[in-house]
């Protein structure tokens, strides 16, 4: 017994002496998982940005770095055909961007989703209005889940419609 207290109180006072100047080895891995969200999120804003320079779009003032910690981002083309979306949306719903990518959102959609909220998304996209709706969404494992969204047209330089983006969060 006295041996094993002999190696240990160095130890201790080692420790000891330390008085929470050392940082806790956990902490590194949060660090690790926000410096790789930080990452994703930079990539998606730089997709974004290259996306709007290769449509020229008009009047976009949104800070896309600061809705990337927020909500998904979906983009679509005029033809509602899914060109982008964000790498956090597997959180929401459980797809990934290249499983979703030249599909239309309808694929989210189900039996359960209301009829009447779908036609008035539709009517606002045809009328190429900005909209903000609550969805009855289904997950990729076929979950439910409420999903909010504002949707909202863009336009070039020119006038003439070019995409559809969507800042979507689930309920």
């Amino acid at each position: 017994m006295t041996t094993l207290k002999q190696v240990n109180n160095p130890k201790a006072k080692y420790f000891a002496s330390l008085k929470g100047n050392s940082i806790p080895l956990i902490s590194w891995g949060f660090s690790a998982i926000f410096q790789t969200e930080i990452k994703k999120i930079v990539l998606d804003t730089n997709k974004i940005s290259n996306l709007a320079q290769d449509k020229k779009w008009k009047n976009v003032n949104w800070n896309f770095r600061n809705k990337l910690e927020e909500k998904v981002i979906l983009i679509t083309d005029s033809k509602l055909n899914i060109v982008f979306a964000s790498y956090n949306m597997h959180k929401m719903n459980g797809y990934v961007e290249n499983e979703v990518l030249g599909k239309t959102p309808k694929m989210f959609q189900g039996k359960e989703t209301v009829l009447n909220t779908s036609s008035e998304i539709r009517e606002a996209i045809a009328l190429q209005k900005p909209f903000v709706k609550q969805v009855l969404n289904y997950k990729k494992n076929g979950e439910l889940y409420y999903c909010n969204i504002e949707g909202f047209p863009i336009f070039n330089k020119k006038g003439e419609l070019v995409n559809f983006i969507a800042f979507e969060e689930a309920a």
